[in-house]
């Protein structure tokens, strides 16, 4: 007996390595740093809700109003100053983006649990920088939605933008091959807690976007509670973000000052 549950200990050991491999595509080398994008930053060393160190830079913006960013499953914040910069030069506001453990300097391994437990700890550290919690606003892209979505029912924010998002790990891996979705054990169930949401929430997709399918995303706005809105990009790719969308940029801001306003009443 002894030795079967030691075989389907190491079995399962397997299973959620393999999986993790289809899901979290980290690297460790920084390709550059807000400095390169003329932003100026600090570094910020900080714990995860479970302690492991993980690593981040907030970019200091016009505006109160700070962004707590959560990145998509593949590279590390290295390789999203680019989005820093468009974010900080369109919106004026300020970027909070740190790694998921296992990425970048980030230490660890990702799994659904500890991705979670990264972004408790990423709100934390951005208090503790001094940012007010009534000036966050959480936004995640791609994998980044369902760690965004599970951190605003933890503690809810003064507004959340989820941009190409997800129903599920069941949903994106059917999506590929029908009938796939239920070999995996992590959920990553946005399509379900998202009822759940009690702030204002912006959802931006394309219907082009060729790795997340547009249907999901328009799946988890029509379960959201109101207040809530939708903005479909024209002819984008998943990972694109281009200063040339002016309707884009618009619904950002359209969002944004909605936010302020509803502060101010």
């Amino acid at each position: 007996m002894l030795a079967l549950a030691a075989l389907a200990g190491a079995a399962a050991g397997c299973r959620e390595a393999m999986e993790a491999r289809f899901i979290y595509y980290p690297s460790r080398s920084l390709a550059a740093d807000p400095s390169s994008a003329g932003l100026p930053f600090r570094e910020v060393a900080f714990p995860a809700a479970d302690g492991v160190r993980l690593h981040g830079w907030l970019i200091t913006g016009r505006t109160p109003t700070t962004l707590l960013y959560a990145h998509g499953n593949g590279g590390n914040i290295g390789d999203r100053v680019s989005i820093a910069r468009l974010l900080v030069r369109e919106l004026g506001v300020g970027v909070f983006m740190y790694d998921y453990r296992g990425y970048g300097r980030s230490e660890g391994t990702p799994s659904e649990a500890g991705l979670v437990s990264d972004a408790l700890g990423a709100r934390a550290a951005l208090l503790r920088e001094g940012v007010a919690p009534e000036h966050v606003v959480y936004y995640g892209r791609s994998l980044g939605t369902a760690v965004t979505l599970d951190l605003a029912l933890a503690h809810p924010p003064r507004g959340v933008v989820l941009e190409s998002p997800f129903a599920s790990v069941r949903a994106m891996a059917n999506a590929v091959l029908p009938g796939a979705g239920y070999v995996f054990r992590t959920r990553w169930d946005s399509l379900a807690k998202i009822p759940r949401l009690a702030a204002p929430l912006l959802v931006l997709h394309s219907e082009a976007d060729e790795v997340i399918p547009y249907a999901q995303g328009k799946a988890l706005f029509d379960a959201a509670p109101p207040p809530k809105t939708l903005f479909t990009i024209p002819g984008a790719r998943h990972y694109d973000m281009d200063a040339q969308w002016p309707a884009y940029w618009a619904a950002w801001r359209a969002f944004l000052d909605g936010l302020q306003l509803q502060q101010r009443l």
